[in-house]
């Protein structure tokens, strides 16, 4: 009797980790779509691994593996200001930078990833006495570049402040689209790009500066940690997909 094709197909993928020359193979139904899967695979070292997004698009992320049980894929990393962030539209759509150093996912494949499941988010924060703060958010999900990624967040638990609930219901912004809820681009007015309101309590799309800063909200911001004239050191966003730890929690409650 033939063995049905799916069953011997085998698609081979370098998986780029923290050891050299990685292979790691996986059926055409079980290859990663985000670092969860790479992490379910046998992977449980963090750095950057090539995912699957829709299956189709691959592309290179850090997952970390080691915070809360790990499988968080890295949407945004700022850690030294070698990456300009002062991007346009399709920049943020399609995504940039180095996810060794500093990087954005995607606005696309942020939709793709969170529309295909109940993802969470986990915000890092360090200023510059190395100081650090959190926030988990229980439901994170991007909308369609139609709807200009319009994003729902909610469930704040955390030690940094809720500074990103009011972000949520609103669309992206950037400096070449404005779809914030002020009269002018607060893109253009905080240098950044994000789900601004108006206009924001977090910017950490924001300039890069050096902590303690004479400019009024522009730097890279969490309002309830440090306020508006303090660039922080480093962010970290990452999301991970949120009903296995949620219902894990339930019956550990």
């Amino acid at each position: 009797m033939a063995i049905p094709l799916i069953t011997v197909l085998l698609l081979t993928c370098a998986v780029v980790g923290v050891v050299p020359g990685d292979v790691q193979k996986y059926t055409l139904l079980d290859i990663p779509r985000d670092c969860e899967d790479v992490r379910d695979a046998g992977n449980t070292e963090s750095g950057v691994y090539t995912i699957y997004i829709n299956k189709r698009d691959a592309v290179k992320v850090w997952c970390d593996m080691e915070t809360d049980g790990g499988g968080w894929t890295v949407f945004q990393r700022r850690v030294n200001g070698s990456t300009d962030f002062y991007r346009g539209w399709d920049d943020y759509s399609i995504g940039f930078g180095n996810p060794l150093h500093e990087f954005w996912l995607g606005n696309q494949h942020l939709h793709y990833l969170t529309s295909s499941d109940w993802y969470s988010l986990r915000v890092e924060l360090e200023d510059f006495e190395n100081e650090t703060r959190y926030a988990n958010y229980n439901i994170f999900s991007i909308g369609d570049p139609k709807d200009g990624y319009r994003a729902f967040i909610t469930g704040y638990k955390g030690d940094a402040g809720d500074d990103m609930i009011q972000c949520s219901g609103y669309r992206f912004t950037s400096k070449d689209k404005d779809f914030d809820g002020s009269s002018k681009n607060c893109a253009t007015l905080y240098h950044g790009a994000w789900w601004y309101g108006n206009c924001h309590s977090s910017n950490l799309n924001g300039d890069y500066l050096s902590g303690q800063t004479s400019s009024y909200a522009t730097g890279v911001v969490w309002k309830t940690f440090k306020g508006y004239y303090y660039s922080l050191k480093s962010s970290i966003m990452m999301i991970r997909r949120g009903w296995r730890h949620s219902q894990a929690n339930n019956v550990s409650s």
